[in-house]
């Protein structure tokens, strides 16, 4: 009687694991587990690391694996099934190498799910080792065997090992076929037409091809423009009656005649199309992926026009995402009308496209509400919805919205941490960002790289650079963004040397260096103005010959510009083959930041000559070329040509430029009126500019409004207090220079002297 509760109680037990929605309950039921001695059941232990896998906890589920592990083959192969299904298949492997170890033999479920897990992977070589396993064991030669190792190197794109491996069975059935076919048709290109010989063995055995085997071949004949074959598989269908009403192969069918350039024959297909929903979901959705949304939605309006349509929820959420990608709320309205009237029951799919929609086109209230209207909510809808406040700004919306996930007890997943530091990315709080981070370690939620790169990222745009190193330390595998990450969060911290000692250990492990990389490292080069290091980063480049592309030369090109080298600059400029706007821009703003406004405006003129049209950062170098070399005529000669013949609504960079160069000729007036056009919240560098004017060229009039505009919009800073206080002594006006000191004193500012440094060896 006590064995039969007991059994019972294991039941309930093992449904109630299967049934956990999130990690503190499954962690509840195995605290249950050990606290009535059932630690060491391989039945219920088997279910709990299947669980523990399922949330992403791996280490949990080794732990539990190491308790209860025996020799029992069955619960090996239970063990490897679990992570299998969990889409941990780097676990499976791992599993297996550790049975193969034990010396208790293998069983064609284990090697099955195995191969499985090799064929998700790629992992080509393991897969061989695993059949050589079947091989010795005698279970390679079974139909079962066989299929799963053709769908295997079919996977891995081994057409070859597929056939030889086909080839050795002798009892044949016709799933062991169908998968040949499927494979054939799979790997596709030139070799696609073996799937027609295989079909004709397969005949001659007796089995006939059934509606998956059809599909096979005309997919098959659809890559090799085998229109004679497919016409053949055509018939065949018809004669056995496949295919009739059937969206998959009708669909399949009429693919094969367009792809054998037969419109005739696709068009005839499609008039007799029973349920022709599919064929145009396939033509709108590819419109959609392929970038032609006004097409697709004029496809879309078509379907709808007629009554004899049935638009189903594919059809609606394509029509959704091409209005979203178009923000055209009016037609993204017009559908969401349509679901209303027809009383359309939407998925999760459906759904979120509405919530996209209305989030890209700018009404993102209206999303809130059908949000709040959905009744069964899952992390998905939630991920989406934090995802539509970060695309509007509202990173703090954001935060509350994964609070409110918190609040429901929904387990969160990669996508929801992703999104929620991306947020906190946004904070100007810090603490935000670091309660984030310690709101993941405590609830145990799933760090891998991508998101420990994230808040390394997230830590370096909020100044936390120690934060991001502690993060980054300890990370046993490290791929080639966190590395990125961590070197950027240097440079934007200020740490040149930082990023080039990262830079010389990524040296020491042989890692492979991609272009993104070493242009964050001359990002940091420039920052140091270390010519011998530029040039070790120019050889690094020959060396390993990586291509030289744009971004790359371009951001070479301003290092050697940075480092006093402007003639190397100019040489690589020259060298460039195919000179884009930006490598235009780049040698351009070299002559500016060395002052040469004269060849800086013959640059221009040749790029207008070659035909390359200049853009807003082209005018942007150019005036600061001007303005670096004082030329007041050149510059607003400049800032016409932008407005009047290229048509660059001129941006907040370049009144800057206009403002502190007129500031620094004297033409104050002029300045003050230029900065009228500015927001006031970017017009402070352009009023510390004016400001400085003001005191070098005795203005206390213009001086004294700028400098009190500065202390009311920025009183944290000191520079405007001492810049305000040396245009009052100026004008020897000491008790003004008395309040202003005064004032300084009050708020405990120190004013810091600056420095600058340069590389003198070669």
């Amino acid at each position: 009687m006590a064995s039969s509760q007991s059994l019972q109680l294991q039941k309930r037990l093992a449904s109630r694991i299967e049934a956990c929605y999130d990690i503190q309950s499954l962690r509840k039921l195995h605290a249950f587990i050990l606290h009535h001695a059932c630690g060491d059941n391989d039945f219920l232990g088997s279910k709990v690391l299947t669980g523990y896998a399922k949330f992403g906890f791996l280490n949990e589920s080794r732990l539990v694996f190491d308790r209860i592990v025996n020799d029992r083959l069955t619960l090996w192969s239970a063990v490897l099934v679990g992570y299998f299904r969990s889409g941990h298949f780097g676990e499976v492997t791992r599993g297996y190498l550790r049975l193969r170890r034990r010396n208790i033999g293998l069983d064609s479920s284990g090697i099955t799910f195995c191969l499985k897990s090799c064929a998700e992977s790629g992992d080509l070589d393991f897969g061989r080792g695993v059949h050589g396993d079947g091989f010795k064991f005698g279970l390679s030669g079974s139909p079962f065997m066989g299929s799963s190792l053709i769908r295997f190197y079919e996977k891995c794109e081994d057409i070859y090992s597929a056939r030889k491996v086909f080839d050795e069975i002798t009892e044949r059935d016709a799933i062991m076929y169908t998968s040949m076919i499927s494979g054939y048709a799979h790997i596709g290109g030139e070799n696609a037409i073996g799937a027609f010989t295989i079909v004709r063995d397969m005949q001659m055995q007796g089995l006939e091809p059934n509606r998956v085997t059809l599909v096979s071949l005309l997919q098959a004949a659809a890559q090799v423009k085998a229109v004679k074959e497919g016409v053949s598989v055509h018939g065949y269908a018809i004669r056995r009656g496949i295919g009739s009403a059937d969206e998959v192969f009708e669909t399949s069918l009429m693919d094969m005649y367009m792809k054998c350039a037969a419109p005739q024959k696709a068009v005839r297909v499609f008039g007799n199309l029973t349920v022709k929903t599919v064929v145009w979901n396939v033509l709108i959705s590819g419109h959609v992926r392929n970038g032609y949304d006004l097409e697709a939605l004029r496809l879309f309006s078509h379907l709808t026009a007629h009554n004899d349509f049935v638009v189903d929820l594919v059809t609606l959420a394509s029509g959704l995402v091409g209005c979203a990608n178009l923000k055209f709320a009016k037609e993204g309205k017009s559908i969401h009308g349509y679901i209303i009237r027809n009383g359309i029951k939407l998925d999760i799919i459906a759904t979120t496209s509405l919530l996209h929609m209305y989030s890209k086109c700018g009404n993102l209230s209206k999303g809130r509400n059908i949000f709040d209207a959905t009744v069964n909510r899952d992390v998905v809808l939630m991920n989406v919805m934090i995802t539509c406040y970060l695309e509007n700004g509202l990173s703090s919306e954001a935060l509350k919205m994964y609070n409110e996930l918190s609040e429901c007890r929904m387990a969160a997943n990669e996508a929801t941490i992703l999104s929620v530091v991306a947020a906190s990315s946004s904070q100007e709080d810090t603490r935000v960002g670091k309660m984030v981070h310690g709101h993941i370690i405590r609830n145990w939620l799933p760090l891998n790289v991508e998101v420990d790169n994230q808040i390394i990222s997230m830590y370096s745009k909020l100044g936390c650079v120690d934060y991001a190193w502690r993060v980054f330390s300890p990370m046993i595998y490290k791929d080639l963004v966190s590395w990125t990450s961590m070197m950027m969060a240097y440079v934007l911290c200020g740490f040149a040397g930082k990023v080039v000692s990262l830079f010389r250990t990524m040296l020491r492990e042989k890692l492979d260096l991609d272009s993104v990389i070493l242009i964050i490292l001359l990002k940091a080069v420039s920052q140091l103005c270390c010519v011998n290091l530029a040039r070790e980063i120019d050889s690094y480049i020959y060396r390993i010959r990586m291509e030289r592309t744009i971004p790359l030369v371009n951001s070479l090109l301003t290092t050697y510009a940075k480092c006093g080298k402007l003639d190397t600059a100019r040489l690589l400029f020259e060298q460039t083959s195919r000179k884009l706007s930006s490598s235009w821009n780049a040698i351009i703003a070299a002559y500016g930041m060395h002052g040469d406004c004269k060849e800086a405006l013959m640059l221009f003129d040749k790029m207008r000559e070659d035909k390359v049209v200049p853009d807003e950062t082209t005018f942007t170098s150019l005036l600061s070329a001007c303005s670096h070399s004082g030329e007041v005529d050149e510059c607003l000669r400049v800032f016409r040509l932008m407005r009047d013949e290229c048509n660059v609504i001129p941006n907040i960079i370049h009144y800057c430029c206009i403002i502190d160069l007129l500031s620094r000729a004297g033409r104050l007036e002029d300045a003050y009126h230029l900065l009228g056009y500015l927001p006031a919240e970017h017009s402070v560098p352009s009023m510390s500019s004016l400001l400085s004017g003001c005191k070098v060229h005795n203005n206390t009039e213009i001086g004294e409004e700028i400098g009190r505009q500065l202390l009311h919009v920025e009183p944290e800073k000191s520079s405007s207090c001492s810049l305000l206080s040396s245009l009052y002594a100026e004008g020897e006006r000491w008790n003004e220079v008395a309040q202003v000191r005064s004032l300084l004193k009050d708020r405990g500012y120190r004013i810091t002297t600056g420095y600058s440094m340069v590389d003198l060896s070669t």
